[in-house]
């Protein structure tokens, strides 16, 4: 990998995150919303309500807000919210934090289970373990966030009673209660990918097994565990990495039916508020964090696929 790749990808995402910038500037600015009447409320009167604009910069030309808060975001000043009063960019780091935590336990439990399920069923194509892994994978993807989020709360919190239902606990205050916490939520969230990524597994495991080089591997007479594990799985996992760095924006931004299930206050949750609020720094602090978030995400899966594969190479 070159210097000039790793620098038309920073370029790159540079570029795109400016893009977002402006969309979402423009769009909040599109919204029914009075970022004075927010403040101050319906019965403000119109002198008030012209100062609090003066004060916010809402009286200056559209193109000049964009250059103040593009300016103070790039310093890491995202504004203050219009909600609670509080600096935007703490309480969304904060929240940002939860949702990352949740996004990785549910990745890890994930992978552990899909990959495994994958091969099993490649290995066994067209056989009873490859239709119940296929049937497991439809019915997965099929059921929605709040049904199966929903029959994990019945079956471990109200008939089994192992685990708490809803509640987010910080690891650093309560490290045993904050996993407890954690477990469902991550149950909930990798059950739904699971069905997604075993299938994509399954299906490049199955192409895999049939190339050359693995033909020449059992001719060879090496053992079905060394094939598998040292020579197709690696080959077979690249377009794994695509699918699990795409579902990284449906980890940040989708689970908020699952953060709001279970009470996690996580960035997706604080958004919805945001939104029914009408918050705009708030929204466009959100959107943009979740926009970098997912650009690092996606550059750190273009290295694995280095990584994993020689014969890739970026001039």
């Amino acid at each position: 990998m070159t210097a000039s790749y790793l620098l038309k990808r920073l370029l790159l995402m540079i570029y795109t995150l400016l893009v977002v910038s402006l969309l979402v500037f423009g769009i909040t600015q599109l919204l029914p919303a009075d970022a004075a009447v927010t403040l101050l409320g319906q019965n403000a009167t119109p002198e008030a309500l012209a100062a609090v604009r003066e004060r916010l910069g809402l009286d200056a030309p559209a193109w000049l807000q964009y250059w103040h808060w593009l300016s103070q975001a790039l310093q890491g000043n995202f504004g203050v919210s219009m909600r609670n009063g509080l600096e935007v960019g703490p309480t969304l780091l904060t929240a940002l934090s939860r949702s990352l935590l949740l996004a990785v336990c549910a990745l890890l439990l994930m992978l552990v289970i899909a990959i495994p399920l994958g091969i099993w069923a490649a290995v066994r194509r067209g056989k009873t373990a490859d239709v119940l892994v296929s049937v497991i994978s439809y019915i997965g993807i099929s059921f929605p966030e709040f049904v199966t989020a929903t029959l994990v709360l019945l079956l471990f919190a109200d008939v089994w009673q192992i685990l708490p239902a809803t509640g987010y606990v910080p690891l650093s205050e309560n490290f045993i209660s904050g996993v407890q916490h954690l477990i469902l939520p991550s149950i909930t969230v990798a059950l739904i990918l699971v069905a997604h990524v075993s299938r994509m597994v399954r299906s490049e495991m199955v192409d895999v097994l049939h190339t050359d080089y693995i033909r020449a591997a059992w001719l060879k007479g090496l053992s079905r565990r060394r094939i598998l594990w040292r020579h197709a799985l690696r080959n077979g996992l690249l377009p794994t990495i695509t699918i699990v760095a795409l579902d990284v924006g449906y980890l940040l931004g989708g689970i908020v039916v699952v953060e709001e299930i279970f009470a996690i206050p996580g960035i997706g949750r604080e958004l919805i508020v945001a939104v029914q609020a009408r918050d705009l720094p708030t929204i466009q602090a959100g959107v943009m964090i979740l926009a970098a978030t997912y650009s690092v995400v996606n550059f750190l899966a273009d290295l694995a696929y280095v990584v994993l594969d020689k014969r890739i190479s970026y001039a």
